[in-house]
């Protein structure tokens, strides 16, 4: 049996009294490194007349993957939480536990309209800088209002106990170091040391944590934002954590946090504050947490590619930049020193047959 005719026998199921049901559509999207997506549409008839939904499927990436390991039912559960926030995430419907369908567990969530700008912004937005201040403005409003969920409320306090966030953290990421280096990673290493020494009392404030505040994960309509993407790494923890991801973010060439018109960091920091309460603090130590962080995820996708599990030549693309953000975290720690870098890169021979491939 196809994927097609899986899927419409498990919509079948889920969806009561639905009559001449069927998948229309399905389309697999590449965007982001992590979490396999479909979209579909679902047709179906049922006492008031024709029906339609469309819909977009989160499946669990195969193995090993990026983001160790992988929670689905977490991502659920967060989406579940937000349903009666002010937090435009996509409504989810229903959670498939078992490989049966279509060999790995996914989730249903409904397919929200927008545009997103991953990989450049078109010229005719670059030309209109007050729509690109609005537009950044709405993602800071969405970041504010992930921080300002209710977690009694929502149920979402019983996601984890974050007041031990920080340590989980830096513990997580310098384990997968460990994991998956091939030999001693000098710069790398130094910059956990320093971030462990220099590591803040974190804040008493819990909040929703969203792991993963770039531009390419807001859709948008027009200038507003229309929906927040890629849960995969939220939890509970500590905000700040979101805001130092997002500075480190804010300044990449190509995003729309760069172009004419976007906020300075410091106005984006300061119109979170304002609308939070929550007072920023030891935001250089929180971007190099950050930076090592994002590093250690590329050093995971380099390892994919070294070892055979991905040809993906974004993940062989991306490992060169391991070493810059490893010296950025440094730099931001004040650590200049010259440190040898060590194996971030896959081995030659495994870059020359990621090219070869892409040439086939």
């Amino acid at each position: 049996m196809d994927t097609e005719a899986r899927l419409t026998a498990w919509f079948a199921e889920h969806i009561p009294d639905a009559g001449d049901l069927r998948v229309e559509g399905i389309d697999r999207i590449e965007m982001g490194h992590s979490a396999e997506t479909l979209l579909l549409t679902v047709h179906w008839k049922d006492g008031d007349g024709d029906r339609r939904l469309d819909v977009c499927i989160r499946a669990r990436p195969a193995g090993p993957g990026l983001l160790e390991p992988y929670d689905l039912r977490r991502q659920f559960d967060v989406l579940r939480g937000l349903e009666t926030t002010a937090v435009r995430a996509p409504r989810v419907w229903w959670i498939e536990p078992s490989d049966h369908i279509l060999g790995q567990e996914f989730y249903v969530m409904e397919r929200l309209p927008g545009l997103v700008y991953e990989r450049g912004v078109p010229a005719g937005l670059v030309a209109d800088p007050d729509r690109i201040r609005r537009m950044c403005e709405g993602m800071v409003e969405q970041i504010a209002a992930i921080h300002s969920v209710d977690l009694h409320a929502t149920g979402l306090e019983a996601i984890a106990d974050g007041r031990d966030y920080l340590d989980r953290e830096i513990e997580h990421w310098a384990s997968e170091i460990r994991r998956v280096q091939r030999g001693p990673l000098p710069a790398l290493e130094r910059l956990v040391e320093v971030v462990r020494q220099q590591q803040p009392d974190q804040g008493s404030q819990l909040t929703l944590v969203h792991g993963d505040p770039k531009p390419g994960n807001f859709a948008f309509e027009g200038s507003e934002v229309s929906a927040v993407f890629d849960w995969e790494m939220a939890t509970i923890g500590d905000p700040m954590a979101d805001i130092g991801w997002a500075e480190l973010v804010w300044p990449t060439p190509g995003s729309i946090t760069s172009v004419p018109g976007a906020p300075s960091v410091d106005d984006f920091v300061a119109q979170w504050e304002e609308l939070t309460g929550i007072a920023s603090h030891h935001r250089a130590w929180y971007r190099a947490f950050q930076a090592l962080k994002m590093a250690v995820i590329l050093l995971v996708g380099s390892y994919l590619v070294d070892a055979g599990h991905s040809d993906d030549v974004r993940l062989l693309e991306s490992a060169y930049a391991v070493d810059p953000l490893t010296r950025t975290g440094l730099h931001e720690l004040g650590i200049d020193e010259a440190l040898e870098r060590g194996p971030l890169l896959p081995r030659k021979e495994r870059i020359h047959e990621v090219k070869e491939a892409l040439k086939q």
